[in-house]
């Protein structure tokens, strides 16, 4: 028989992921700035308060999905390989994750460009992404650097993350015309010259 703590928390994720999935294909129908939370609650089926027991807003919504592939990501780092180098074990981690969650593309640029487009989330995604970058300095920080500095976690989680955006940006500039991954790896390369 399963816990009630754990069918309690199943329950939060699937509403979790039933509100984003909502605000997504709102945003994509009417535009981000046509959506409101009380309409995000409507499709989700469930009350504005219990909205708000699960997200600040409507730009927390639509970046959930974001977030839990950031803490997917930090773990795929960390299941790396102790003895790997750590630009090494990033750059493989981010291979498996983009394998792993295949094909990500649509959800991917709908995000990129809203983003782009609205100074709100844009803010909230640049957050996420602050806290993305300590949770990877960490996870790389017990890894042997040529250096042995201190501060090196943070610029390799930092010249990781801006390699991402970067690659990012390109792709909805190609008009992805190649899949995000090659993308990714082409611009890490470049970046990774400097770390590796």
């Amino acid at each position: 028989m399963e816990s009630p703590v754990g069918l309690r928390e199943r329950k939060k994720a699937a509403t979790r992921q039933a509100v984003h999935e909502a605000t997504l294909r709102l945003t994509v129908e009417h535009g981000f700035d046509h959506v409101t939370v009380e309409a995000v609650a409507d499709a989700a089926g469930i009350s504005r308060r219990t909205f708000s027991n699960y997200f600040t807003n409507k730009e927390d919504a639509l970046l959930y999905g974001e977030e839990q592939h950031i803490g997917a990501l930090v773990q795929a780092v960390r299941d790396r390989p102790a003895e790997e180098p750590a630009w090494t074990a990033l750059r493989a981690a981010m291979a498996q994750f983009a394998e792993r969650m295949a094909p990500p593309e649509r959800e991917w640029a709908i995000r990129t460009r809203l983003a782009l487009r609205h100074p709100s989330l844009l803010a909230r995604q640049l957050a996420n992404h602050a806290a993305l970058e300590r949770d990877l300095a960490d996870a790389v920080a017990t890894r042997a650097t040529p250096s042995g500095e201190p501060v090196r976690p943070f610029v390799l989680a930092a010249a990781f993350l801006a390699s991402l955006r970067i690659a990012m940006r390109i792709w909805i500039e190609e008009d992805e015309a190649r899949g995000p991954g090659a993308v990714i790896g082409e611009i890490m390369e470049e970046m990774g010259r400097r770390f590796t």
